[in-house]
């Protein structure tokens, strides 16, 4: 269960990312609602997650992964462009959130 409230808050955080970037600086009403919203849905799972595992694991997980996930989320929907040096560093960023996972303080 505790996986699986980390996963939502990636999913908040990715969420609110995304309509953070379409309330265009906070000027449309509803993605700015949207976006608000879905950062306190991230928060509350992340705060859930973090009743059990320790703070390393699960914030390394959470924005490496939010990370990941959010430039893949503006490169298929708002068509930005990532370079060859950015795809290496998401891959590094991947390798090291699994190596915490596997290796990390509560293993």
């Amino acid at each position: 269960m505790t996986y699986l409230y980390l996963l939502l808050a990636i999913v908040g955080e990715i969420t609110g990312s995304a309509l953070l970037k379409s309330s265009e600086g906070f000027t449309k009403l509803y993605p700015t609602l949207a976006s608000l919203i879905s950062f306190v849905i991230c928060f509350y799972f992340l705060s859930k997650t973090l009743q059990t595992l320790p703070l390393n694991i699960v914030y390394a997980t959470w924005a490496g992964l939010g990370l990941v996930l959010t430039t893949l989320v503006s490169v298929i929907i708002f068509k930005e462009q990532v370079n060859l040096i950015s795809i290496i560093s998401i891959f590094i960023i991947i390798i090291g959130v699994v190596m915490l996972n596997i290796f990390g303080s509560s293993h």
